[in-house]
Order: structure tokens, then sequence, then C-alpha cells
């Protein structure tokens, strides 16, 4: 009988339904990602021999954010080094921003013992404040991985952005593009609502209820054109909050995960959710016993979205579920198992080897 590593934890909940995703303690990784490719684009090298009888497959059609998502994985496969982390907040890993538009001015998410409160703030427009939006999706998670990654490396508040907008999002791995569905004009509202936001987080320690409050991003220029030529109007850096810093590196709360995973997941805002609450989780378990999370508290920590009726808490799953099986295609070293009622994880090594 096969050991729990070594058997798919998840299978046919997502766009890879026809793919098997198997244990990642081996090559079998590999090898299965590169015929899943032959599979879908077979070349002469990749055929079986002659000798051999015709196998029949089940057609399997995938999307380009599929693709992308198994050569992300095939790379990761391989390794990963120092070079291919970035960094985000220890509470944000737990409890994240919004991932969809947000009616109103504020917004909690909690799990367990910690909470989170976002509120939106104002920004000088040259004549006037104007009230933000809530920042929500995967681009501030983009935004904050980046602005995370570059205070910890140079151990610095003052982040640069670049000579404009474009250069900015090209840093993000985002393809720029205007217009008014574009991802320039999608990042400069999310970008304003991070920069404009107030973050509260509510904790417990022991006997103890702690509240800490305070701005991302302390100091922002606003820009007014994405003209390459105009860089002058870019503000060129953006500063991180003392206490936000002060936390995120001098505390040491920053949890290293991989650059190539979070671009692959960059079209879920909950992939990406789940993915850095396992890279911050599954190697701070210990004793040898999982860790169980039922649906009620995966709800809780995921599912504020999702109405909370019986077809809510279905669709929730299945969500869940689908972006799990994305999840574990490029984080190959997480061991988590579906039982009845939930999940378990499992004692696992960090998606990034310990930073020296």
């Amino acid at each position: 009988m096969a050991s729990r590593e070594d058997q798919p934890s998840l299978v046919g909940r997502s766009g890879l339904s026809c793919f098997r995703m198997p244990s990642p303690s081996s090559n079998s990784a590999r090898l299965a990602l590169a015929e899943l490719r032959r599979i879908v684009d077979p070349s002469p090298s990749g055929q079986a021999a002659r000798s051999e009888p015709p196998v029949r497959r089940k057609e399997c059609v995938l999307s380009i954010r599929d693709r992308k998502l198994l050569d992300s994985a095939a790379d990761i496969a391989l390794g990963s080094t120092s070079e291919n982390a970035v960094f985000m907040h220890t509470v944000l890993c737990q409890v994240g921003l919004p991932r969809r538009a947000v009616d109103g001015t504020s917004f909690e998410r909690r799990s367990g013992g910690a909470q989170l409160l976002v509120e939106a703030g104002k920004l000088w427009d040259g004549e006037k404040f104007v009230l933000q939006p809530i920042p929500y999706g995967t681009k501030p998670r983009l935004i904050l991985a980046y602005l995370n990654t570059y205070a910890v490396r140079h151990r610095t508040q003052e982040i640069e952005a670049g000579k404009s907008a474009s250069a900015f999002l090209k840093m993000l791995g985002i393809q720029p593009n205007g217009g008014k569905r574009g991802s320039y004009t999608e990042f400069k509202k999310q970008m304003k609502a991070l920069a404009a936001c107030t973050l509260t987080i509510g904790f417990n320690t022991g006997t103890t209820a702690s509240t800490v409050r305070g701005q991302p991003v302390k100091e922002f220029h606003a820009w007014l054109s994405n003209d390459d030529q105009q860089h002058n109007l870019w503000p060129g850096r953006i500063v991180l909050s003392e206490d936000y810093f002060d936390t995120l590196v001098t505390e040491q709360h920053a949890v290293p995960i991989d650059i190539r995973a979070l671009h692959a997941l960059s079209g879920s805002a909950l992939a990406m959710d789940i993915y850095v609450m396992l890279a911050e989780r599954l190697h701070r378990i210990s004793g040898g016993r999982p860790v169980r999370l039922n649906w009620a508290n995966l709800r809780e920590q995921f599912g504020q979205e999702y109405a909370t009726d019986t077809n809510g808490k279905k669709n929730f799953k299945t969500k869940f579920l689908k972006a799990l099986v994305s999840v574990q295609a490029v984080y190959p070293k997480a061991k988590i198992s579906q039982v009845r009622g939930g999940i378990q994880l499992f004692s696992s090594p960090p998606p990034i080897p310990k930073l020296v």
C-alpha cells in the first residue's frame, strides 16, 4: 500500500481534472508535468514507439492560465533558492485583504485569535481629498510582496518604484496595457487604495488582547500619467510606515514565498491566500501530529465573500478545493489531505529553503 505521502491528496477538482498531481518527494512530479505537456502539445520526439499499441487518452484541453501554472510547477519542481524569494507579512498570511470589491469603507476578516480590520482612507488629488476604495484582489497582494521584499533585502523603509508606472508593473510581473479595463488603470486604483488604507490588527496572546493600528504606506505621491516620457510625474519611491517596517524587518515577521508561485497563482486571490497561509504554517507544525481544519474554520478564514446559506457553503468548498489543487502544483512539498469535514495539514518544508 502506498504511503500517505505517495498518495495524491486532491484529484479532479479543477481545470486540471485530467491530471493527477503525483508525490512531490521524487522525480515523478517532473516526469508527470512533462508528460502532461506532451499530451497537450504532442511532438514527434514525445510520441510513443511504433511497436507499442496506441493508448486512448482522455482529452485534456488547458487554458492559458493552466499552462502558465504547469510551466511554473515544472520549474519549481527543479528546486527553489533564496533568489526566488519574496516576502509577505506574517499577519497577512493568516488574514488577507478582501478578494472582491467591498461596499462601504471598512472590511474585517478573522482567523482564530487574530482579526484584521481594513479601513478606507483619503488621498489629496491636487484640489481635494478623495476617498479611496478598500484595496482588493490580486494586485495589492503583488504590490505588498514587492514592497516587503525590497524592504527586507535592502533594510530600508524607502522603496524604489521604478521610473514609471509601466516600469513598476513590469517589476510585479504584470504586462502593462492601458484602457478603462487595462492593467494600468486597475493597478493605479489598487495602489492608491493600498496607500490610503489603515490596517488594524487584533490578536490574543495568552490572557492579553492586543490591538496594533497603522498604515503600511507612510508616504506616497500620486501620479497623473502613464506616459514613460513623463516619468517626472511618477514618485520614484514609496515610504513604508515605521511601525509596519519594524514588525516586518526588525521583528522578523517576513514570510519567504516563491515569486514564481505567486505569479502563477495571480489569476486568483483565493489561491494566493491559501498559498501564503500554507507557506507560513506548514513548516511550524511539530510533533508529528497533523493539524485538522474543518470547513467552518476555513470559511471563517477564507470564505467571508461567500453566502452563509447551504449553497454558499457548497460554493466555497468547491472554489477552495479547486484553488488548493493549483496551490499544490506550485508548492509540491506541501503535505495536505482532504478528510471528512475538512482538510489535514502535515509538517512540510517551507516553499523557500531557510534563508541564512
